[in-house]
């Protein structure tokens, strides 16, 4: 279903090919949304494409990969595409994403920093469950590689 809507948006959007080029434009997207840079950890991504008219963006891996966040000791499944509607300090509609709550994957679609003053990070599911974590969980993964 993702790649249809991935079709249905690429028409007069900015489309990257290519390991090192999707890594840039990936963390350039975070930045611009105001986003930290460590949120989608993703690695040999292959496509990149965003929609600035209608804000949607997709990007896409070879393979699924799952992360953990050790600042939270989160487990989190990124799949081979992801999709969102992205917004100043928010992602919604997100498509592609599981955090692991106990025993079982959750769907993550909705990303939000409702108050920048916070240093939270929203993450909730389509159900409405939500969970408020630290921002800096997600800056700290980035700053750890470019210290390498």
């Amino acid at each position: 279903m993702s790649s249809q809507l991935i079709a249905s948006h690429r028409e007069n959007a900015e489309v990257y090919t290519g390991g090192d080029v999707c890594k840039q434009k990936s963390l350039e997207l975070l930045e611009k949304m105001n986003l930290p840079k460590g949120l989608l950890p993703l690695e040999d991504i292959i496509e990149v494409g965003y929609n600035e008219a209608t804000g949607f963006v997709w990007l896409k891996q070879k393979k699924s990969k799952t992360h953990v966040f050790r600042a939270i000791n989160k487990s989190v499944w990124y799949d081979t595409e992801i999709t969102a509607f992205v917004e100043d300090r928010r992602m919604k509609h997100l498509t592609g994403v599981k955090s692991k709550e106990l025993l079982i994957w959750v769907t993550i679609s909705y990303i939000a920093i409702q108050d920048p003053n916070s240093g939270k990070i929203l993450f909730a599911t389509p159900s409405g469950l939500s969970r408020a974590l630290p921002v800096s969980a997600f800056e700290e993964e980035e700053s750890n590689k470019e210290q390498k």
